[in-house]
């Protein structure tokens, strides 16, 4: 697999797409996943999620984000990462595919319609540092390759942060924004590797800041983690995290 390093700065929002070489059947009574048979009675998206609550939550030990509402992926049929080049990243995460997508702030169960599908929000709290949004889909029986994923977090800093930056690692191409504004964009075929991508220096707003993504992907396990690192390089854990 080549991996291109590159972030950039994009429109606000975030979107993340995943593609694999792996080819499975569209639908099947068996699924394969890491080596171990998963009936489709059993698969669930336990252990690598839990629901959401309304709890204090601040990031893990790394400052690692791991509470956000997810939408349940839209089908992008992709047969090849490599495609994922800056300009056919920008027109994918600019196409609307649900209203204000760039703007909402979605409930826990809110239903959207993307073409021919109904996709639901999920308020969920990851049991990793990293967002495992192929194990999201498939727990959820759901498509896992050629999907593109859209995750909305809510940040509350306890005061006006300046010159911090985004970190983040994703599999595959992805885009971020911050309070609206883009912050920043991986693309390329790429495995998710933590701070993979740092964006320019940006401010936390006192108060409330809203955190978008997109993650794209084709054939490959598609998973991102995301934190916040101050001036000095240090993760960010003075935050805490909502969904609404």
């Amino acid at each position: 697999m080549n991996i291109k390093r590159k972030a950039l700065l994009l429109v606000p929002g975030l979107v993340i797409v995943a593609v694999s070489g792996l080819q499975a059947p569209a639908a099947t009574a068996v699924a394969k996943i890491d080596g171990t048979l998963q009936s489709d009675t059993t698969r669930s998206i336990a252990p690598y999620f839990t629901p959401a609550t309304a709890s204090k939550k601040t990031p893990n030990a790394e400052g690692f984000i791991q509470r956000w509402l997810l939408l349940e992926p839209i089908n992008k049929p992709t047969r090849t990462n490599t495609i994922f080049t800056d300009s056919y990243l920008r027109a994918a995460f600019a196409t609307e595919y649900f209203p204000n997508q760039f703007t909402v702030i979605p409930k826990d169960g809110e239903k959207v319609k993307v073409g021919v599908q109904e996709l639901a929000w999920h308020a969920l709290e990851s049991t990793n540092f990293n967002v495992k949004l192929f194990r999201f889909a498939d727990g959820l029986k759901k498509q896992t390759y050629g999907v593109l994923f859209w995750a909305v977090t809510i940040i509350n800093s306890p005061r006006e942060m300046k010159n911090v930056r985004m970190a983040v690692g994703s599999n595959a191409a992805s885009i971020w924004w911050v309070n609206g504004k883009e912050a920043l964009l991986l693309s390329g075929d790429r495995r998710m590797v933590m701070d993979d991508g740092v964006s320019t220096r940006l401010t936390l707003n006192k108060g409330n800041n809203v955190i978008r993504g997109a993650v794209i992907n084709g054939p490959g396990m598609s998973d991102f983690c995301v934190r916040f690192l101050d001036e000095k390089g240090e993760p960010i854990k003075d935050i805490t995290i909502s969904y609404k």
